[in-house]
């Protein structure tokens, strides 16, 4: 189960930029479709929210691959500083 955690981090890590770059295509297109400033402020919320999303998603991705989750404590004893 590890080694699928390993695995899946570097699935995680590989999926944030390429999420990232479908999104600013996928948003610089839709406003040269419709450049209205509505359409504007919509994908740039939208940019603004997610990018940051996606940079934990590969931050998590990092971690597993360097397994830090390979162990995840049952009580709140067993949590270290």
């Amino acid at each position: 189960m590890n080694q699928l955690k390993r695995y899946l981090g570097i699935v995680w890590m590989a999926l944030a930029p390429i999420a990232i770059f479908y999104l600013i295509k996928t948003a610089a297109a839709e406003i040269s479709a419709k450049p209205v400033i509505d359409t504007k402020i919509q994908w740039g919320v939208f940019v603004v929210v997610f990018i940051p999303i996606a940079i934990g998603l590969g931050l998590f991705g990092y971690y597993a691959f360097k397994g830090e989750y390979d162990h995840l404590p049952d009580r709140s004893d067993e949590i270290t500083d």
